[in-house]
């Protein structure tokens, strides 16, 4: 085999590839992942980590199955990664409260909380009262809570680099500052890229580059993927003042080790631009001052902002090129790319491979929008 030659490459260094290239390690193929920048350097690195299956997806929603299983591949997960790297990403049960700030919230809640629960889900209501003995430093002006003991959270820079880490020990040769600047394609199959370093070889190319995969894109694709940009901000207390995951509409809360809160986050769509903004840190704050009152004596810590890659419907992209056999994407989830990375990374690697795969792909596929045309030259 060539020097440059390999089985896979995958192009982008975020959680996303970085779990396509150790799911690919582990079925004893040779893996290249290149990263323009560095390992986690994005939105992979501004994510709270919450695992909020039951909070954010609702019936009907082709992600939740999926959801589901990538939620349930985490305590497996967070194993092998410690054994292999000795890397912690912290996975947390520590349940997630879902708040109703209004009765027809309330109404809304109880009814997600049967359907939840007939689909074999633990969620429990929890009124004004159950709620504040719970957690007693929330605002007495909420109505209560849907409670889902299941919801958890990772420290998402470490399970970045810890797919990264055991992709490399397990085999994956691993290119920062690697600028693929174009795909090698004869008669319609991919061959390869083009990168500022030479040219490398394979036998199957995974984009997986996050809001900046629209160059990889047929052009009609591009129009349903764009930035989303989210500000967030943490915060440590003297005291833990709340032990479980808050969330809300436009807020979440979620704690961490060592008494630091993450508190986020802002959307504003179509842009790349990465300031934080005054009015965006004044939106959250304002937001949890309402929600935990006694908020007012933490200290601020850092903020930030991340570029999300979004879709016109919601779902990610997930599937082979329409038009260039061999060449995969797998972009688009917005805010659940933390979440859904043990699932994605296991499917890509099976469709990758021509192996059965764990879930269908059909809701997820790149032409699911449109008859396919001429999409590439």
């Amino acid at each position: 085999m060539q020097p440059k030659r390999f089985d896979a490459i995958v192009i982008g260094g975020g959680v996303i590839g970085c779990s396509i290239a150790f799911h690919l390690s582990k079925l004893n193929k040779k893996v290249l992942l290149l990263e323009r920048n560095q390992i986690g350097c994005e939105a992979s690195s501004a994510a709270a980590g919450m695992l909020g299956v039951q909070a954010e997806l609702e019936a009907g929603d082709p992600l939740f199955e999926s959801a589901r299983l990538s939620r349930e591949m985490f305590p497996s997960i967070a194993s092998e990664l410690r054994e292999l790297t000795h890397i912690d990403i912290e996975l947390i049960h520590n349940g997630q409260l879902k708040l109703a700030e209004d009765e027809g919230q309330v109404e809304a809640l109880k009814a997600l909380a049967e359907w939840q629960r007939s689909i074999g889900e633990d969620a429990v209501w929890l009124d004004r009262d159950a709620l504040l003995r719970l957690e007693p430093c929330l605002s007495e002006h909420i109505y209560g809570a849907l409670y889902f003991p299941k919801e958890g959270h990772v420290y998402a820079p470490r399970l970045t680099q810890g797919f990264a880490k055991a992709a490399a020990l397990l085999g994956t040769k691993i290119r920062e500052y690697c600028h693929v600047q174009n795909l090698l394609i004869s008669n319609e199959e991919v061959q390869g890229v083009h990168t500022n370093t030479g040219d490398y070889y394979s036998d199957a190319v995974i984009v997986a580059t996050g809001a900046w995969s629209n160059q990889w894109l047929p052009e009609k694709l591009q129009q349903g993927l764009y930035p989303v940009k989210g500000e967030a901000f943490s915060l440590t207390t003297h005291y833990p003042l709340i032990k479980r995951t808050i969330f809300t509409k436009g807020c979440y809360i979620v704690p961490k080790r060592g008494g630091e809160l993450y508190v986020g986050a802002t959307m504003k769509a179509h842009t790349f631009e990465k300031s934080v903004s005054l009015e965006g840190l004044s939106t959250l704050m304002n937001k949890v001052q309402a929600l935990l009152p006694v908020i007012n004596t933490a200290t601020m810590q850092h903020f930030w902002s991340g570029i999300r890659p979004m879709t016109q419907d919601g779902l990610p992209y997930l599937g082979e090129h329409p038009k260039a056999k061999r060449l995969f994407v797998a972009t688009g989830h917005y805010r659940n790319g933390i979440l859904l990375s043990p699932i994605t990374g296991k499917l890509m690697a099976e469709l990758v491979t021509g192996q059965t795969r764990s879930a269908d792909l059909t809701a997820f596929r790149l032409d699911r929008h449109f008859e396919t045309e001429e999409v590439l030259t």
